[in-house]
């Protein structure tokens, strides 16, 4: 329980202020709320006494009516401030998963599912809001509701009493701290159930077309019903773990109550408290119902909050984050590869292997090559997407670690074989490259990507909705938006890493001749399939295995016997 308290101590005393007004006004509360048992004590006394008088009863109406209504103000303060300080460690927390999100390195991604990603996103936020909310109100309200009913009852009514009716209590806690155990390491596995089936729903929403396509639908909701089964049981064990604590707090409280009553009665039988003062502290013994309950949910939430704040410091903590210190800024990207080998953190082989290439400022590079051979690896490791490998990849002049990633990054243009677009209409998609781009730059970078007569043929034009992922878009369609957005930024470098694959020749060699056209003096690199796109180039390489196994222009290779003069061949046949 405590635990929880002191793993979030570092935003309770940034907020300190706060917590400490609200813990004035629930004393303060508290201290109210204990003086209606006894006025309902006094006025039984008084009319047993047969000396309560007009005068006496208004004055108790009137005292008992501004004691409400000022427990009720005060406690909603104190509340609101709470349940406030509880929304923003849920959102800081939130932020600070975002931030490391962007910063993670794809092998984190590897490792990490993104359904468990979401899974502490978004459950295991709103149980630390739970926690740190409702959590913290049971912590301060509860204990110190209690001392303050107990210390009343003892000094204002009997001793004696209130040792022989609060004798069980013990029992309540120490079963309650073994429930909160069990609570805790059953939260934890079904908090990552929930993240297996999370994965599985994104699974199924993106693959919706391929399922329907093979007729899997029945096997794909089968498959679903026994992940929902599954988080259902480990869920349930929760639940039954916590649906002990409210009988166990009834039943000690019941307990506590019938010693009251009994030994009460003696005491007022022999004179040492009046029958008011008997009623009085059973009043006091019901309202400690709301603080055991109170107590027995405290073990419950904080464990949950415990288990939960666990698995976010776990992202938190984590190390495998692209953190550069590379401060210098390049100017005129010229980039060559020395010998340059890297593998992927979880492959057993070399993925690129002794890479040597260099390409001078407006020059034209072609990787080509077998699907697996490396081309989009090479790329990576120019957008320092991975920690750079062994050799020197030196841009202008520079080694890549001295760079300045971001300002690196901002000279690049890079269109990937995913063709990732957000679910906004055309026109802030190609903004996206660059926000504040005139109209007239807008306008020519759809030019340049041969976007202009599909853009025509939409119906609401630029500001037509492309759907989640752009759904609603053909393959080559959204090749072309990506190419745009990239295009908008007139990059020093521009990369297109296949992603002209999805558009017909003719378009294809459409958008070959603008890039040629307007960026002459910029350096390009193209990786593709067909080799239509590399004609032009100045240099190509033949990548296979992770290594160059050819490189030269198009007319050397296309007479030198390798793979390129083979898939030439077949092209020219019209076989590819």
């Amino acid at each position: 329980m405590f635990s929880y308290i002191k793993k979030i101590g570092w935003y309770i005393r940034e907020n300190k202020k706060r917590y400490i007004v609200i813990f004035v006004l629930l004393m303060m509360s508290n201290l109210l709320d204990i003086i209606p048992p006894q006025l309902i004590g006094r006025t039984i006394d008084l009319i047993n006494n047969d000396t309560m008088t007009q005068t006496l009863m208004w004055q108790i109406i009137i005292v008992f009516l501004l004691v409400i209504i000022l427990s009720y103000a005060g406690t909603y303060f104190w509340g609101f401030l709470l349940f406030e300080g509880a929304i923003k460690i849920e959102n800081i927390l939130r932020s600070r998963l975002m931030k490391k999100f962007l910063a993670f390195s794809p092998s984190f991604y590897e490792k990490n599912k993104t359904g468990d990603l979401m899974a502490k996103s978004t459950n295991d936020l709103k149980t630390i809001y739970m926690s740190t909310g409702f959590g913290v109100i049971t912590l301060l309200d509860a204990t110190t509701f209690l001392l303050t009913i107990v210390l009343v009852m003892g000094f204002s009514i009997s001793w004696p009493l209130t040792f022989f009716a609060l004798l069980p209590l013990p029992l309540l806690a120490i079963l309650e701290k073994r429930l909160g155990k069990k609570i805790n390491k059953n939260h934890k596995t079904a908090q990552e159930s929930f993240g297996v089936m999370n994965d599985a729903v994104l699974e199924v929403v993106e693959g919706v077309r391929l399922t329907r396509s093979y007729v899997q639908e029945t096997q794909e909701a089968g498959r679903f019903h026994q992940l929902t089964e599954n988080y259902l049981k480990k869920y349930m064990k929760v639940e039954k773990l916590d649906a002990f604590f409210q009988p166990l707090t009834i039943l000690v409280v019941s307990l506590s109550i019938a010693i009251s009553f009994g030994y009460g009665a003696v005491l007022v039988n022999n004179g040492s408290i009046s029958v008011g003062q008997l009623i009085t502290f059973n009043v006091y013994l019901n309202m400690l119902i709301w603080p055991m309950y109170a107590l027995g949910m405290l073990f419950n939430v904080m464990e949950r909050g415990n288990a939960s704040y666990d698995r976010i410091q776990q992202v938190l903590d984590e190390k495998d984050v692209l953190d550069y210190e590379g401060m210098k800024v390049v100017e005129t990207p010229e980039f060559s590869f020395n010998n340059v080998t890297f593998k992927y953190p979880l492959s057993k082989h070399n993925n690129l292997e002794d890479i040597t290439v260099e390409l001078n400022k407006g020059e034209t590079l072609g990787i080509v090559g077998k699907t697996g051979s490396g081309k989009s690896t090479f790329i990576k490791q120019l957008l320092r997407i991975y920690p750079e490998g062994s050799g020197d990849l030196i841009i202008d002049g520079l080694n890549v670690s001295e760079l300045d990633r971001d300002k690196l990054r901002d000279k690049l243009g890079y269109v990937s074989q995913e063709n990732i677009l957000f679910s906004r209409t055309v026109k802030e998609n190609i903004l996206f490259g660059k926000p504040d781009a005139t109209d007239e730059e807008l306008q020519q970078a759809i030019e340049l990507s041969a976007f202009d007569e599909d853009l025509k043929r939409m119906p609401d034009g630029l500001d037509t909705l492309v759907g989640e992922k752009g759904v609603s878009l053909s393959g080559g369609q959204k090749q072309r938006i990506s190419i745009a957005r990239s295009l908008i930024k007139n990059p020093d470098i521009l990369i297109l890493d296949d992603a002209l694959s999805a558009v017909d020749a003719r378009t294809e060699q459409r958008i070959i001749n603008h890039i040629r056209e307007k960026r002459q003096g910029k350096t390009t690199i193209i990786v593709t399939h067909r080799l239509s796109a590399v004609h032009h180039a100045d240099k190509i390489i033949v990548l296979e295995n992770g290594r160059i196994a050819q490189e030269g222009t198009h007319e050397e290779l296309s007479k030198r016997e390798g793979w390129y003069k083979e898939q030439n061949h077949y092209y020219i046949k019209g076989g590819v």
